[in-house]
């Protein structure tokens, strides 16, 4: 049930953290806490993004604060750490934040790439870092965000292939390129898997990936896919090995993405849900941070339960940045 624009904007507090490291651009997270009849929800599309986005976001936060969440086929989500496209002497001081399993098999590391004004030297002197701080029987993969020409991508995977890659995310921005690369890394000997993450989260028809073979497996959002159920029915249409992962939330948004990965009847992957490591403030007194490469549907539920009065107050965001926040609240409620 849609609850009404006013008890949403009632129930809404805007702030801004900052953040431990530059991210996708990124050194503040603007999000919306919303306190529902079921506990906290976050509605944090990213500034950008345009209203009918912003509505599935809302949709999200929606079903965790006033409806129902599938319930979960397992406690416990294994989780990687996330390396920024930051310089490759400041690998090992983000992986330190992350309490990663002590079995090497069990560490995961996801590192973006492909970053504007970066070079390729620089995207393998990190990924080699990241191997040599976690070891060869780490699983690494890189993200390129869609940044890549499919040339460009294959050049740069059959440099950073003999690293020993779980997967490419996004290598390429568009279906057509996924799988076309897909087929010319097959004939090339290259073996690093693709999948797809814009191409599901942002695309008006998230099931196009898996009839194209354009990818291997797919990343999933509950936010930007309109929330837990609906991510759940388009992991099961696509038919592909699914990895769930965050965008850049706080503690409470996470708690929906550790619900989804939670909930998928399938879960081959370590999933991309240790980003409160980069904030440096969250709204909750203990941030949902993995303890020994793992977070736990108890600590997620706690989590959403758990948003400190102190903290909305002290990240409480301008009066400018608030009202563009609650305008655009609206206009995403009109939406759905």
């Amino acid at each position: 049930m849609l609850p009404d624009l006013a008890d949403l904007l009632a129930a809404a507090h805007v702030v801004t953290l900052p953040m431990r490291v530059r991210f996708r651009g990124v050194t503040e997270r603007e999000a919306v806490l919303l306190r529902g009849p079921r506990g906290w929800a976050e509605w944090a599309p990213f500034p950008e993004y345009d209203d009918h986005d912003a509505s599935r976001w809302l949709e999200a936060a929606v079903e965790l604060g006033w409806g129902e969440v599938p319930p979960p086929v397992r406690t416990e989500v294994g989780v990687n750490a996330t390396v920024p496209a930051l310089a490759a002497d400041q690998v090992e001081g983000v992986l330190a934040r992350y309490d990663l399993a002590a079995d090497p098999a069990r560490r995961t590391a996801k590192v973006k790439v492909a970053e504007r004004g970066q070079t390729l030297d620089d995207d393998v002197a990190r990924v080699t870092e990241v191997r040599r701080v976690l070891g060869q029987e780490a699983r690494i993969r890189v993200d390129a965000n869609g940044a890549w020409s499919v040339d460009d991508a294959l050049a740069a995977l059959a440099r950073l292939a003999p690293l020993h890659l779980e997967y490419a995310e996004q290598p390429c921005a568009t279906v057509e390129e996924l799988a076309e690369l897909r087929v010319r890394l097959a004939r090339t000997g290259v073996d690093v898997p693709v999948a797809a993450d814009e191409s599901i989260r942002r695309a008006e028809d998230p099931l196009r990936v898996a009839r194209e073979h354009a990818a291997d497996l797919v990343v999933v959002k509950a936010a930007p896919l309109g929330g837990v159920a609906r991510a759940l029915e388009i992991v099961d249409a696509c038919g592909l090995p699914a990895v769930v992962s965050s965008a850049l939330d706080t503690s409470v948004g996470l708690a929906a993405g550790v619900r989804l990965a939670a909930a998928l009847p399938r879960l081959d992957h370590d999933c991309g849900l240790g980003t409160a490591a980069l904030l440096a403030a969250d709204v909750v007194p203990d941030p949902l941070l993995p303890h020994a490469g793992t977070l736990t549907t108890d600590r997620a539920d706690a989590a959403r339960d758990g948003v400190d009065p102190a903290s909305l107050a002290a990240y409480r965001s301008s009066a400018e940045r608030e009202t563009w926040w609650r305008d655009r609240l609206t206009r995403a409620h009109a939406l759905l």
